[in-house]
């Protein structure tokens, strides 16, 4: 008689709830513009090629806000009041690292890391109707750079390239939890709207942070052997 041979499932999918932050010269904080965090989902689909080794896709739909008002200090940025918000959708595939080779585990927590190459659209719209160029003693120059910055074609479309840090638990064969923290580098100045009247030399970036839940798909039992025979 044959006899069946169990085997791990390979694909998951997953999706999560997300708070996307953005990280630029409206927000006087390094970590970004908390103050302004928009809320977003993100999907997944990936096939684990090895206890260390998943590749999968990420879908993430959200949106990104700076709005210089909200701080009191440096007082500058309430009367300079720059704002930009935009819409953002994004596609990466990555690759997921699991150092502790836990990919197959039924129970407990193991950490990852990733990283990739994704795309991601916008629909800037920057607004600087507050600013008060009378506080500035360069308010005049701020004013022209401005216009200048109001000439530029802001990006619909950009090249990103997302990694991050990860944890997940698996409770049992098939479903585990996750969160993840992940950083964004889109390669401009003008994510936000602005680059000649705030610093040009510094590019913008976003994050998100990110908590879900994973499904493990397939048959359990995925293959037959053959009989032993003996001579």
């Amino acid at each position: 008689k044959g006899f069946a041979q169990k085997h791990p499932q390979v694909l998951e999918i997953g999706a999560g709830l997300a708070g996307f932050v953005y990280q630029g010269d409206l927000t006087p904080n390094a970590l970004g513009s908390f103050r302004n965090i928009r809320p977003g989902l993100v999907l997944s689909a990936g096939r684990v090629f090895s206890g260390s080794l998943i590749v999968r896709v990420n879908a993430s739909f959200g949106g990104l806000r700076g709005d210089e008002t909200k701080y009191d200090n440096p007082e500058f940025r309430k009367q300079r009041a720059f704002r930009f918000r935009t819409p953002l959708a994004e596609v990466s595939p990555q690759l997921v690292w699991n150092p502790l080779g836990k990919n197959y585990a039924n129970k407990g927590f193991s950490p990852y890391l990733f990283g990739g190459v994704g795309f991601a659209f916008f629909n800037i719209r920057s607004d600087h109707s507050d600013f008060n160029a009378a506080y500035f003693s360069n308010g005049a120059e701020i004013s022209a750079q401005l216009a200048e910055d109001d000439k530029q074609f802001l990006p619909r479309f950009r090249v990103v390239v997302p990694a991050g840090v990860g944890v997940r638990y698996n409770l049992s064969e098939s479903f585990a939890v996750n969160a993840e923290s992940t950083l964004r580098f889109p390669f401009t100045d003008y994510l936000d709207g602005f680059s000649k009247a705030v610093n040009p030399d510094q590019g913008d970036h976003y994050h998100s942070i990110m908590v879900g839940a994973i499904y493990r798909l397939g048959n359990k039992i995925s293959s037959l052997g053959c009989p032993v025979v003996k001579y």
